[in-house]
């Protein structure tokens, strides 16, 4: 069972959605449950094979039913809440029971889920999902409310803390409306629920469903090889994603969501304007491939023959790089994340007791425990720098390598590499996100060095960056700009546009000596828990005196349901309820430089001769002595 966090399951973007409910796929000889409906007796077991029922319930004034899923990121976010609340109405008599619907998840990982989110209340398997057609239950978290005739009088969410807008995803310091809770307490007075119907954000329920075996897409045959080339790098075990595609088992159960958000273009993630530049990491499915996924869907996720399955496809184990030549953790201790609240960036400086200096063609931040790290920025401290460890020290920094969902690992053309002077050291920069449980990470940073004698041109990653704004409260479009002058003539390898929770759009244009200018990348809808690079099909050539300019909009309104605070005004920090703008690019040299790392040694060697031959600088009180 896989764990993530909230950022990174927005980021996987299976997890989180508002949206219509479908009809379910399976056949209900029971009548349904909606509001204002009794539900009638059902039974079912919990995780130690006792068995609940609504008829041995008949004293509790009210019984809340929510349905959850293992592997779904909100699901783990509310299991604490859930027992907080049945806690909290214990004494009044409220009943609360979890039920797990979905096809896919086992008793085993039912039982590691409620261990691990301390779940105190009875933990119910729904084999065949026939309570949840009863209850015409679609998502994971959903609640539902009955009173003491088992009507129901509420449904939908347990709170709003959690969810999407318009296809991104937010995440609220405490919840603002809890609908749960006041439903609860409404039917306690004696009263009409005020709001009975809420949509719920989650996961859709794994049924059971009739598949076509004749049908003309299969797992087997297509999906399967689909799943290998565009998904699974990501969703396999040991990396970001929620669950893993490989297993048909596994698959069968998603394959109604896996729907959903491939048609809603939520998943593969990428947010960049399509009619704007062409990127070599585009990862949009075609129309054709979206139709194939309809299509078997549609026709109940048929297995098909498992002697079509595909070969299956070998990865570096616990790398998305070659096999690393050195492994540097953050630190010799793991750093410990609450269960809940907010955590600051955390930050860990680390000497690797580098001898010489090391090109490095491969490298890629890896997060020791998935489901709290939400990103990981990894700096070079040159030899002789102060390590700077706050916002004013960010134009200063040299950027080694990042990773957060949606951002692949660093790999350099053939020729290139970047390089890591002798004696630097490394600032790992750490954003965790509490998902429920009390977990333990220590991250790293592998690197793939190159031969020196086959790098030609040196790699930088730069930035243009704005640390003087201020986000007016209440503005929902507001613009800031940041811009860069090449100094020479080079060659743009790659974009990263970073906004925090109220980035809305971010636009990278160059601007020509000759005053012409171009759109190089466009980002109509920005999603802080997307970190995407976008890298360039072929290198951007631009030549000495352009100028490239980046233009952020920010929305600091109250309709931008992730704002921390939109009634104040808000500027550059470093922590997330504060804001940055920077427009990273990865650029090199347009003429390769033979055997560059000898050149650049006999640069240092000549820079150093050149500072021991001058005269030391006068102290204060040798000036004063010559003036006399």
């Amino acid at each position: 069972m896989r764990q993530l966090p909230l950022a990174a399951a927005l980021l996987a973007g299976v997890c989180f959605v508002f949206g219509p409910t479908t009809p379910s796929h399976a056949a209900t000889p029971e009548p349904v449950a909606q509001v204002g409906h009794a539900v009638n007796d059902f039974a079912l077991k919990d995780l130690q094979g006792v068995s609940h029922s609504l008829g041995d319930m008949q004293r509790a004034p009210v019984v809340v039913a929510v349905f959850m899923g293992v592997e779904c990121p909100l699901a783990k976010l509310y299991a604490p809440r859930l027992t907080e609340l049945a806690a909290k109405y214990r004494d009044q008599g409220v009943v609360f029971l979890a039920i797990d619907s979905n096809a896919q998840d086992s008793l085993a990982e039912m039982t590691h889920f409620a261990r691990t989110y301390r779940m105190e209340i009875p933990f119910l398997k729904d084999s065949g999902n026939a309570v949840a057609d009863r209850f015409q239950a679609e998502r994971t978290p959903e609640a539902f409310v009955l009173d003491i005739q088992r009507v129901v009088r509420y449904r939908g969410r347990i709170d709003d803390q959690y969810g999407f807008q318009t296809g991104v995803g937010y995440q609220r310091k405490e919840a603002v409306e809890c609908e749960l809770a006041d439903a609860i307490d409404q039917l306690l007075a004696g009263k009409d629920v005020a709001e009975p119907v809420t949509r719920a954000p989650g996961c859709l329920i794994g049924r059971v469903q009739p598949a076509d075996e004749n049908a003309e897409v299969t797992f087997s045959n297509q999906i399967a090889r689909l799943f290998q080339k565009r998904c699974e790098h990501c969703h396999r075990e040991g990396e970001i994603a929620p669950f893993s595609l490989k297993s048909y088992d596994e698959v069968v159960g998603w394959a109604p969501m896996i729907e959903e958000v491939v048609r809603e273009n939520r998943m593969p993630p990428w947010h960049a304007d399509p009619a704007v530049g062409s990127f070599s990491n585009d990862c949009r499915l075609s129309d054709d491939e979206k139709q194939m996924i309809a299509k078997w869907v549609e026709a109940g996720a048929p297995e098909g023959n498992p002697q079509d399955l595909p070969e299956p496809r070998q990865y570096t184990v616990g790398w998305q790089i070659s096999q690393p030549d050195r492994i540097i953790p953050m630190a010799d201790k793991p750093f410990k994340v609450p269960a809940e609240g907010k955590v600051e960036y955390q930050y860990f400086v680390v000497d690797p007791g580098f001898t010489e200096d090391v090109w490095v063609k491969e490298a890629e931040a890896r997060a020791g425990n998935n489901a709290v790290v939400h990103h990981i920025i990894v700096f070079v401290i040159p030899p002789g720098q102060e390590v700077q460890q706050m916002g004013e020290g960010m134009g200063a920094r040299d950027l080694l390598v990042g990773t957060a969902p949606g951002n692949p690992p660093t790999r350099c053309p053939a020729g290139m590499a970047k390089r890591i002077q002798a004696g630097s050291k490394l600032l790992f920069q750490m954003h965790y996100t509490a998902n429920g449980a009390e977990q333990e990470d220590t991250s790293s940073v592998g690197l793939v060095y190159a031969d020196p004698a086959t790098v030609t041109r040196e790699v930088h990653t730069d930035l243009a960056i704005n640390m003087a704004f201020k986000v007016p409260a209440g503005a929902a479009n507001h613009p800031v700009t940041s811009w860069r002058r090449f100094r020479e003539d080079t060659l743009i390898l790659s974009f990263m546009p970073h906004m925090h929770l109220r980035g809305k759009a971010f636009r990278y244009e160059l601007e020509y000596p000759d005053g012409r200018k171009e759109v190089a990348l466009d980002i109509p809808r920005y999603d802080f828990n997307w970190q995407n690079t976008y890298v360039l099909a072929e290198p951007k050539f631009v030549s000495k005196g352009t100028k490239l300019i980046c233009t952020a909009h920010f929305d600091n309104s109250e309709d931008n349901l992730a704002n921390p605070d939109p009634s104040q005004p808000v500027g550059w920090g470093e922590q997330t309820w504060e804001e940055m703008m920077i427009g990273w690019f990865v650029r090199t040299s347009v003429e390769e430089t033979p055997n560059l790392p000898a050149v650049l040694a006999e640069q240092e060697r000549a820079k150093r001769s050149s500072a021991e031959k001058k005269p030391a600088k006068a102290s204060p009180e040798q000036s004063a002595a010559v003036s006399k």
